[in-house]
């Protein structure tokens, strides 16, 4: 199948590791120009060295997109670079686990900067040029705790929701000019986050870490962590000609975890 992404122009965020690297590779993959942003420098070194030698273009840069400055550091490479940002990939990592009263009013406000206000900001950039040329795909990795909250996360499932909200708003207001836009949901899958939470998991609870990967499992029907690249292709077909009519979605890669019938 051809999802007629050649030559196009993704910006996917948070993409040195984890869903991020996954979603830029197939995207790369497909034939499009990349630009990934994170963090840390050698990590994202290492990221594109990877997705250069399998033959795609991809250019880096090194940016925090908790802050406003690393929000449009991201956004003006790409459009100093191709002029137009095609495809956006809004991402961040996830916030730190905890209850209520574990969370500090700043770390809540981290939270809304790193999560929402990235998103939002990023999508202020890329919008205008896809109004112009009415073809444009907003694409946001959430949470399945949108649709089923996870316990002890209650920063992630807050701000993740407020996403949904922004993005399935914003989606009614482009539909009609070529825009879509549309979450996808990662279950668990076998990422560092992943791996991070149920460490984070055991030691509280004072058991293995196997035994903690063995209870996810029991809640999976398939009954195995997902692999980064399953929700890749997930995301690369949204972002094709082939998914033009698709738009104001909450797709959930999960292998059947979430329980509603929605």
């Amino acid at each position: 199948m051809d999802f007629g992404l050649r030559n196009r122009v993704a910006l996917v965020a948070a993409a040195s590791k984890g869903l991020g690297r996954a979603v830029a590779e197939e995207l790369g993959t497909e034939g499009a120009r990349v630009v990934i942003c994170a963090r840390h420098e050698s990590e994202l070194e290492t990221t594109r060295a990877a997705i250069a030698s399998a033959g795609a273009e991809v250019t880096p840069v090194v940016a925090d997109l908790s802050t406003r400055e690393g929000v449009d550091a991201s956004a003006h490479a790409a459009l100093r670079r191709y002029g137009q940002i095609d495809i956006l990939v809004t991402n961040a990592g996830g916030p730190p686990a905890g209850p209520f009263e574990q969370h500090s009013w700043e770390q809540w406000e981290q939270a809304v900067n790193l999560t929402l206000r990235s998103a939002v900001e990023l999508t202020r950039h890329a919008l205008p040029g896809m109004r112009e040329r009415r073809w444009g795909r907003i694409i946001n990795i959430t949470s399945i705790a949108v649709k089923q909250p996870v316990d002890g996360l209650i920063l992630s499932n807050s701000i993740r929701a407020a996403v949904t909200g922004w993005a399935r708003t914003l989606a009614n207001e482009v539909a009609s000019e070529g825009v879509t836009v549309n979450n996808v949901l990662p279950g668990y899958t076998r990422t560092d986050r992943v791996m991070q939470l149920n460490a984070v998991r055991a030691k509280a609870e004072g058991v293995a870490v196997e035994e903690i990967q063995r209870r996810i499992d029991q809640q999976i029907p398939m009954r195995r962590l997902g692999d980064p690249r399953e929700f890749a292709a997930m995301v690369a077909f949204l972002a094709s000609d082939r998914a033009s009519y698709i738009t104001a979605q909450s797709i959930a890669v999960d292998g059947g975890w979430i329980r509603g019938l929605m």
